[in-house]
């Protein structure tokens, strides 16, 4: 059963890299607003995550010194995969750094593998956990697949091409939810190690790439309204 829930949970974060459909739909100006709320919405969800949700479930089968080691460690992580893959979580369709399109889809696709094995370990804690976690992910990558779609157009892809090679890209959290189901179940303290690592993931994302965009916003209604859906984000994990 817990197989069935992390393979469907998967499918779904996968699946949201067709949003990019969204982008030939409507007009790129209202695009780009609904991504501006949707990074608010992604940080709070991912920071509501952590704090609320990922930490105090570690603490309860981690040592302090231990766990908070992990988180550091991972977010170092995150912050090298970014760098030496020159990807970023950019939310400009003219960003430099995703001019590099294959590049890019090399970074989406080692960060979807990782998504999938958080979401992996995440239900093999508990199912709640699991739920709360795959959210957390859904909420990020809403933005960023909507942004992903530009940065392959921006590169030279076609519409068609830029889809499947994002959806292809989107796969590899169920390849990755294959390898943490198999490899890490069984081995709980492993899997309890997944916690820290998906915290200091959410972290670095949220704090790095998430955060300093809605930072940028010199209105102050939209700044006003950003943080209303930063609360909202945060306040979704609680409820949870």
């Amino acid at each position: 059963m817990l197989l069935v829930y992390t393979l469907l949970s998967t499918m779904a974060v996968s699946l949201l890299s067709l949003i990019g459909v969204v982008t030939l739909t409507f007009h790129r100006r209202f695009v780009k607003k609904i991504i501006w709320f949707l990074v608010a919405l992604a940080a709070g969800t991912m920071m509501g995550a952590v704090f609320l949700h990922l930490l105090p479930e570690a603490h309860e089968f981690l040592e302090p010194e231990s766990l908070y080691l992990a988180v550091l460690g991972s977010f170092i992580l995150f912050f090298l995969i970014e760098k030496v893959l020159h990807w970023q979580h950019c939310h400009q369709d003219d960003c430099e750094v995703h001019s590099f399109g294959y590049m890019s889809l090399i970074g989406d696709g080692l960060h979807n593998f990782i998504d999938g094995l958080v979401i992996a370990g995440a239900y093999l804690t508990s199912i709640e956990l699991g739920l709360v976690t795959t959210v957390a992910v859904i909420f990020h990558e809403l933005p960023q697949e909507l942004s992903d779609f530009g940065v392959l157009l921006h590169a030279g892809f076609t519409a068609k091409k830029a889809l499947l090679f994002n959806f292809l890209s989107a796969l590899m959290a169920i390849i990755g939810a294959l390898f943490g189901f198999y490899v890490i179940n069984g081995n709980h303290e492993l899997s309890m190690y997944l916690l820290p690592v998906a915290a200091g993931g959410f972290l670095y994302i949220s704090a790095s790439d998430l955060l300093p965009e809605i930072r940028k916003e010199k209105n102050s209604g939209r700044l006003l309204a950003s943080m209303l859906f930063f609360l909202l984000g945060i306040g979704l994990m609680a409820v949870l």
